[in-house]
């Protein structure tokens, strides 16, 4: 019986019922588990070095500096638009950290779209909020987490990280 519960938890997991059911490795190689957040607000932001929206590093590096007591940054680089992130995660890192002074936390090279997508990525896009579900449409998306570990708000591409429509739920 133990062998067949095994098999089964093999082939059946349970499904995520909020980020805290999920892990990232940072940028550096780190394993970070997000119940690791709980009692604390999380914004999640797919980034690219090479994209229109780039610039957004600069005012989330304020949003940072700004709200961090309130919130947790994390950045997901990903090139699943067209190509738009540098190759390798040291690359990202110089790029990120030279040309912006980026001080939050950033994630490996992820993918946040198509059949490669990471599990942390397929869950926000799948989850009912306020706004809207589906497919990431860019890089820059924004994803609200609460103090629970639940999808609130999800912002796209345009909508600058100090906006008030972020700032004022954080």
């Amino acid at each position: 019986m133990n062998t067949l519960l095994i098999l089964l938890s093999l082939f059946f997991t349970p499904p995520a019922k909020s980020v805290y059911d999920f892990s990232f490795k940072t940028i550096d190689g780190k394993e970070i588990k997000l119940s690791k957040f709980k009692g604390k607000k999380i914004l999640i932001v797919n980034t690219a070095s090479k994209c229109g929206f780039t610039p957004q590093y600069e005012d989330l590096e304020k949003l940072q500096k700004q709200y961090g007591k309130n919130v947790v940054l994390i950045g997901f680089p990903a090139g699943n638009f067209g190509g738009q992130e540098l190759a390798t995660n040291s690359e990202i890192k110089e790029f990120c950290t030279g040309k912006y002074n980026v001080t939050f936390m950033l994630s490996e090279k992820s993918s946040v779209k198509g059949d490669d997508i990471s599990p942390l990525f397929k869950y926000l896009t799948t989850q009912e909020n306020p706004d809207f579900t589906g497919d990431i449409q860019w890089n820059f998306e924004k994803f609200l987490i609460n103090e629970k570990g639940q999808l609130v708000h999800r912002f796209r591409s345009k909508v600058k990280p100090l906006d008030e429509s972020i700032t004022k739920n954080l």
